[in-house]
């Protein structure tokens, strides 16, 4: 009898359509939340620093952070190096062993520089022309000079 005076009165097509819009709503609820959890993602990941982002995909990371040069002799200077730890794992992976993380870039970046000097036809042979001074900063960070 419910059901009959429902449809009499056109209720039950008031009830259906209330049903559909409150699915619609839901959908529609759903579909923001997900658009609003993206966006603040991106907001975070825009937050990050390189460094923070690559050790987040689990990437290496090498960068130049300061280069200074001697005043008193050009010739002389030194750069700010900072890595993570997936770095030093690539690095150990193709042959570069050392007691310390600094120690590995630091062989590294000396094997780079004479392929860059290689490369442009430059003498690499360096004996009695000084030495490479590594000072440890911290955090993944070392100052070569």
């Amino acid at each position: 009898m419910k059901k009959f005076i429902k449809k009499i009165f056109g209720i039950d097509k008031i009830e259906a359509l209330t049903a559909e819009a409150e699915k619609k709503l839901q959908e529609a609820t759903v579909k923001a939340e997900v658009v609003i959890a993206e966006a603040a993602e991106k907001e975070r990941i825009s937050k990050l620093s390189p460094k923070e982002l690559a050790n987040e995909k689990g990437e290496p990371y090498v960068a130049v952070l300061e280069t200074k040069v001697n005043a008193d002799n050009v010739r002389n200077g030194f750069f700010e190096l900072d890595w993570n730890e997936h770095f030093i794992v690539q690095l150990r992976l193709n042959g570069f062993q050392g007691q310390s993380e600094e120690e590995i870039v630091d062989l590294w970046f000396q094997e780079l520089c004479r392929n860059v000097g290689a490369e442009a036809g430059v003498n690499m042979d360096r004996r009695g022309s000084g030495y490479v001074n590594v000072n440890n900063l911290g955090d993944g960070k070392s100052e070569i000079g």
